[in-house]
């Protein structure tokens, strides 16, 4: 069969698994590991603590260093509230275009890699291909970094590290940080017809939200900025508030999330302090009048840092060779490859699909980019076995 073909099969299967964040991964994994043992090649897994979720990491050819790294998320985002035409777990092919959630992000990368094993066992590798695939990206990118630690403790130092997130095959040097936020605010209950005995907090959520709007505008207005990102500045936003009892009580509770996308020469830690420094020095003195019960609470839940660039690193020379891509590009999306750098691995990002197809409904990837991919991995275990 045909090497596309071969990863459109695995494509079809992979997306098959339901392998929503907040699902576990294991079938998926199970069946991954299954493939590498038909080829006498261990999987080994490293699990969640309460044993629902794994990574996987496998070696293909021989245990030297200065071999590549491909990386894969498992996870997909979730598919409720969206108008899909065709089941999401059953890829559809129509007009050039597989249907499906993960076809883009980022499943096709994962099915490309495996669809391989053939060709890379009968190679005659002289230097190894790694398997590295995550759980858990899509809420925070919290699986993959007990993977690292064990690719980094184990096995002798790769040369390059490529994240398949979907850049339609161009090579990527950097993107940003991201920092994920939750704020819990404590008010005071009392009848909605007497405001001034009570604090809502869900008035309290909408006035921080302002602020963080208005922190977010600032970002973008005194920068610093950086043209290869876009947007070029940091950003702000918020995703998620839920919160009150009932129209006519003064709502006790109020909760939402943000997060900061920062640029790589940036703290993003920079932008907490200042939300949490307002909080305290002006929002809650006004509240406590009121009643000392009241709190702002705010927590970091995940970071992910940034990507940064490092010019002809053995990452990027090698992308830029198979692929012919030599334009400096950068993304705003936050990956695991951030992660990967900074356990000192050169990382670049490079992968089938538009990240524009990335969490919409009807997601899909052109095969034409499957076939990008596949010349990708075919060009990369010739280049490994001279």
């Amino acid at each position: 069969m045909p090497n596309t073909a071969r990863a459109i099969d695995m494509l079809k299967t992979l997306v098959g698994f339901d392998t929503v964040s907040r699902k576990s991964n294991l079938a998926l994994i199970e069946h991954v590991r299954g493939l590498l043992a038909a080829h006498g090649i261990e999987g080994r897994l490293v699990y969640n603590d309460s044993k629902t979720k794994a990574n996987l990491l496998a070696t293909i050819g021989p245990n030297v260093a200065g071999g590549v790294v491909l990386s894969g998320h498992t996870d997909v985002v979730p598919v409720e509230d969206q108008d899909w035409h065709s089941d999401p777990f059953q890829v559809v092919e129509k007009d050039g275009k597989l249907f499906g959630r993960g076809t883009s992000d980022m499943k096709a990368f994962v099915a490309i890699a495996l669809a391989a094993l053939p060709d890379m066992t009968k190679a005659g590798l002289k230097r190894p291909i790694h398997f590295a695939f995550s759980y858990d990206e899509e809420v925070g990118c919290v699986g993959v970094p007990s993977l690292i630690k064990l690719l980094n403790a184990e096995l002798p130092k790769p040369s390059a590290v490529v994240v398949g997130e979907p850049t339609e095959m161009k090579v990527v040097t950097a993107h940003k940080s991201v920092t994920g936020v939750r704020t819990v605010i404590t008010g005071h209950e009392a009848h909605s017809s007497q405001p001034h005995r009570g604090v809502s907090a869900v008035m309290v959520a909408a006035e921080l939200i302002e602020f963080l709007r208005a922190v977010s505008a600032d970002a973008a207005k005194r920068g610093p900025t950086n043209p290869l990102f876009e947007p070029e500045h940091t950003t702000i936003t918020i995703n998620r508030i839920e919160g009150g009892t009932a129209p006519n009580i003064m709502a006790g509770h109020c909760a939402f999330q943000w997060d900061v996308r920062s640029l790589p020469e940036e703290d993003p830690t920079v932008y907490i302090r200042r939300f949490t420094d307002h909080c305290r020095d002006v929002v809650l003195p006004r509240l406590h009048k009121i009643s000392t019960l009241c709190k702002i609470e705010s927590v970091a839940r995940a970071s992910t840092p940034a990507l940064k660039p490092e010019k002809n690193s053995d990452a990027e020379q090698l992308c830029r060779m198979l692929t012919g891509d030599n334009v400096t590009r950068h993304v705003s999306f936050a990956a695991e490859a951030g992660q990967f750098q900074h356990s000192g691995l050169a990382t670049v990002i490079c992968g089938p699909g538009s990240i524009t197809q990335a969490h919409q409904p009807n997601e899909f990837i052109d095969v034409s980019q499957v076939e990008l991919g596949v010349k990708f991995v075919d060009d990369l275990i010739k280049h490994l076995s001279r």
